[in-house]
């Protein structure tokens, strides 16, 4: 289970503190999928971050399975069980597939096992196993990588943000598909941020966030309604054509 009490997260912009999460309060429960959407520039990515320990709160605290993460750093939260993957994948030149899904295990994997992994997101594993993860990866290729290894080992709770953005529209199926899967099991909790309705509809629950604030949160029944109507405030996702 997930708990954030009171998160807020500021920013010194040219000597004036501007607030990008304030106060915010929620919990996801163990096998849960929550779905963050809301307008551009809203606080949704700067939220996961400061979730990850990629960015420090301010104020506020982060209990995970009941144990206070607040003062965690990125690798001891990764350790306590969150994965992240990034709305842009980094790249990094000189790191082949293989390396790089062993080091998101935390040991080095059998080929057969990368095999496995590379396999579950629809990448051929005898032709990517040994490239480099560098600019001659596709987007798509790499939010498919990116996957894996959030895959990689088990997880508590797991972060993607705009799993959708950038990618092809086969690529983007695939990461349905794979959502689908660990939703289905029912063993980790999914925070997907994203403005797709496609993702949207397949939450249990549905948070907007505007102006560093939740301004609804509430079951898909209830909030996906009045997403559909294009009212002011929730004037936040891209429908499918």
């Amino acid at each position: 289970m997930l708990e954030v009490k009171n998160l807020t997260f500021k920013v010194n912009e040219n000597g004036v503190e501007r607030s990008i999460v304030k106060d915010i309060s929620f919990s996801m429960e163990n096998g849960e999928m929550l779905v963050i959407t809301g307008p551009n520039g809203g606080g949704k990515s700067t939220l996961a971050k400061v979730l990850m320990g990629i960015e420090k709160a301010d104020a506020g605290q982060i209990l995970l399975d009941g144990a206070d993460i607040s003062d965690f750093d990125i690798d001891h939260r990764a350790k306590a069980g969150i994965g992240f993957a990034f709305q842009q994948p980094p790249r990094f030149k000189g790191m082949t597939v293989d390396r790089l899904l062993g080091l998101a295990a935390g040991e080095h994997l059998p080929e057969q096992e990368a095999c496995r992994m590379l396999s579950a997101v629809g990448l051929c594993a005898k032709e990517y196993l040994k490239r480099e993860i560098d600019g001659t990866l596709s987007g798509g290729e790499m939010k498919r990588l990116e996957i894996a290894t959030v895959l990689a080992k088990p997880h508590k709770l797991c972060i993607f943000d705009e799993p959708e953005a950038g990618i092809d529209l086969w690529s983007f199926s695939m990461l349905i598909q794979q959502f689908e899967r660990i939703h289905r099991k029912k063993d980790q909790m999914l925070m997907l941020i994203s403005h797709q309705e496609r993702i949207i509809r397949m939450a249990d629950r549905i948070m907007v966030i505007d102006d560093g604030k939740i301004k609804h949160i509430g079951p898909r029944e209830e909030i996906l309604p009045a997403l559909l109507t294009d009212e002011p405030s929730c004037t936040c996702m891209d429908r499918e054509q």
